[in-house]
């Protein structure tokens, strides 16, 4: 990769920054799906304390990929049919597209990492995997045993069902039987 100069990279950057900040389905076709090169549509709010931590990491990123990922923040506030098209329940919320299709999704604040490691499939066509944290697997399969036991004392079915539920949510991303159903429901 060709390094870009740091007065190219403010050049970009500060181009990003007043990109397309409301979009309609019509636009949104022609900049995203359409595109040629993948495209990392970042939906934000000027008003979402996260959202304007997580932009300038964007931004930065996508300068280091420029010319190889497309990245476009949609202002959220200004864009609700594409909010309720891509059921975006929560701003900020990060999506991938590769070839007019939507391959990765990432909701709440990410760490610089996460998002690098997101451009960087992208632009070598690798298969994007949303690993879940070390740090929030254990949380998770700890509070689902936490609450099975609690469940199995109280002898309450509901609440050992929500455990299994919570400590699932730890380990979905390395079963494969989910892996099947999950491929299997997204051709469908």
């Amino acid at each position: 990769m060709i390094p870009i100069p740091i007065l190219e990279r403010a050049k970009i950057i500060a181009r990003s920054s007043s990109l397309i900040i409301a979009m309609n389905k019509t636009e949104f076709q022609n900049k995203v799906l359409d595109a040629d090169q993948p495209v990392v549509v970042d939906f934000w709010a000027p008003w979402c304390t996260p959202c304007r931590m997580t932009k300038p990491i964007l931004e930065r990123i996508a300068a280091d990929f420029a010319g190889r990922v497309t990245f476009l923040p949609v202002n959220a506030d200004e864009s609700r049919e594409l909010l309720e098209e891509y059921r975006i329940m929560g701003i900020p919320a990060v999506l991938a597209f590769h070839n007019g299709k939507a391959v990765a999704r990432l909701s709440g604040a990410q760490s610089e990492a996460g998002y690098r490691q997101l451009f960087e499939a992208l632009a070598e066509g690798k298969e994007i995997k949303n690993e879940i944290a070390p740090f929030e697997r254990v949380t998770r399969l700890g509070a689902g045993a936490l609450l099975v036991m609690f469940g199995f004392s109280s002898d309450n079915w509901w609440v050992i069902g929500l455990g299994i539920i919570i400590a699932f949510m730890g380990i979905y991303d390395r079963c494969p039987m989910w892996q099947a159903i999950t491929a299997r429901l997204q051709r469908h």
